[in-house]
This record gives C-alpha cells, sequence and structure tokens, in this order.
C-alpha cells in the first residue's frame, strides 16, 4: 500500500500486478469540517466506481477485458485515491490470472484491505451494452432557473423553502462542478436529490449548487456536504443525494448518500 498520494506527481506504470499502488485517504479528514462522526453517520450510503478500463491477460497469456463496478459503503474507514486505483488496474495489464473470476477475488481481497471495509466487486463484458446504456438523469431538471446574482463558494444560507404543501419528489441538475483538492483540476457531475418534506425552492437549490463552482474536495466529501446542507437547513423527512461524476482516468465515481437504506442502481448517463 501506497504510503505517499501519488495524484499529480509523475509516476511510472509497473508490469507487474500490484496492490502496493493502492493509496487509502481516510474519510475522516473530509467528514470533519462537516460535523460528521464515522461511528454515527446521519446517512446509508455507498460510493459506486465504474472502472472502464480494466484489462488482464488469461492463463495462456491472451489479454481480456472488462468493465467493473466497484462499491466502497459509506461507512469504509478509507476511499481509495482514484489515480493509485488507476495504477493498480494498469498493474493487471500483463499480468497472468486463470479467469475474470480470480481477477474479481483479487480486487475485492485489495480494495477491502486498503478501504477497511467490504468492498463489492462486479465484472460485465465489453458488449454489456444494457448493464451501460445511457440514461437520462432522474427526475425534474431546475437547470433553467435565474438568479439575481451568484456566489462560487459554498453558502448553505442559500437553500429555503418554497411554496407549496409537503411533497415527494426528485429534482437534478447538471451544473456540478468541484475541483481536486490535489491538482485543482474541475470535476463535474449531475446531481440526483430525492426528498419528502415542504417543498424545497427551486431556484434557491439551483443557485445552491452553482456555489460550488470553486469549492475543493474530493467527491464524495462533496456530496456528503450536498446532503448535510439541505439536511440541516431545510429539514426534509427523508433525502436522498446522488453524485454521478464524468469519468477520469478511465475511471467514474458516483456516491450515493440517503437517510433510509437503500438498493442504489448504477445508470450510467449521457455525460460519462
Amino acid at each position: 500500500m501506497r504510503t505517499e498520494n501519488p495524484l499529480g506527481k509523475k509516476i511510472g506504470y509497473t508490469f507487474a500486478y500490484d496492490p502496493s499502488q493502492l493509496f487509502p485517504v481516510e474519510r475522516s479528514l473530509g467528514r470533519g469540517a462537516l460535523g460528521l462522526d464515522g461511528k454515527a453517520l446521519p446517512f446509508c450510503g455507498e460510493d459506486i466506481w465504474t472502472a472502464w478500463e480494466l484489462s488482464w491477460l488469461d492463463g495462456k497469456g491472451k489479454p481480456a477485458s472488462a468493465v467493473a463496478e466497484i462499491r466502497f459503503p459509506a461507512t469504509s474507514r478509507c476511499i481509495v485515491e482514484s489515480k493509485s486505483l488507476k495504477l493498480y488496474l494498469n498493474s493487471f495489464n500483463m499480468s497472468r490470472f486463470e479467469s475474470p473470476e480470480k481477477v474479481k477475488e483479487a480486487m475485492v481481497a485489495d480494495l477491502s484491505r486498503v478501504a477497511e471495509a467490504e468492498v463489492a466487486v462486479l465484472l460485465f463484458g465489453c458488449d454489456d451494452t444494457e448493464a451501460f446504456k445511457a440514461h437520462r438523469a432522474t427526475g425534474r431538471c431546475i437547470d433553467h432557473h435565474e438568479a439575481d446574482s451568484y456566489v462560487y463558494e459554498v453558502d448553505a444560507s442559500l437553500l429555503a423553502h418554497g411554496d407549496g404543501d409537503v411533497t415527494d419528489e426528485t429534482l437534478c441538475s447538471h451544473i456540478l462542478r468541484t475541483n481536486c483538492p490535489v491538482t485543482g483540476q474541475p470535476d463535474w457531475a449531475t446531481v440526483e436529490i430525492t426528498y419528502s418534506g415542504k417543498k424545497i425552492d427551486e431556484a434557491a437549490l439551483f443557485a445552491y449548487l452553482v456555489s460550488f463552482r470553486t469549492h475543493t474536495g474530493y467527491h464524495e466529501n462533496c456530496v456528503e456536504t450536498l446532503y448535510t446542507d439541505i439536511m440541516d437547513r431545510l429539514a426534509p423527512a427523508a433525502l436522498t443525494v446522488v453524485g454521478r461524476f464524468t469519468r477520469r482516468g478511465g475511471l467514474d465515481i458516483n456516491p450515493c448518500r440517503s437517510s433510509a437504506p437503500t438498493a442504489f442502481s448504477n445508470r450510467r448517463l449521457v455525460r460519462q
């Protein structure tokens, strides 16, 4: 296991299967600022990763490829830094495995050890169009709204209730921009917010999402910020927040947080 974050550094590729490429990042580093206790989280959830560039050699040396779906529970002590996961997956490229099941077993063992929690892995064939067809975002898009002015630093005070009775609905937006805390590179996501409770003012929610424009944070922490701000400011009876980020380095990351246990589907969106 790496002791130094490889992100932002020039790293050579290895030609042998190498779990030591993986670098853990403690969730507590981002949760502390939100007042979250990892042992008593106010939400359930998981981080669903899709690895589009997985390839290895079979027992005879013939190349094989697959798409991997990786699920990290939100209760894990650590997340895995994305560049380190890319380097780890690339270490499979010239290594021999007797079967796809052996590849899956290695990934489950290695990622569970680094995350310090049970990680689930599924492998899909590269022709599985049904599993990875593009979908529309769930819910009503709020991106047509306007604001008198915009701020570009996270401001939860922008959130407000709207007119109307208690409702159950899903709202979505494609404008979320956040930034990598190490390199400063922008990350892009579609956000889906499902809630039960007093109606949320859509224009206010849109302005709040815009305020993430210069925010730095890992994908997981950004979604947890969204969740805690909405819950703290608007107190819905039930809340689910899903962030589906565009891929980088052959990986897309989709953090999902909910006030109740939820079976999250991995629905690829157009930009992914």
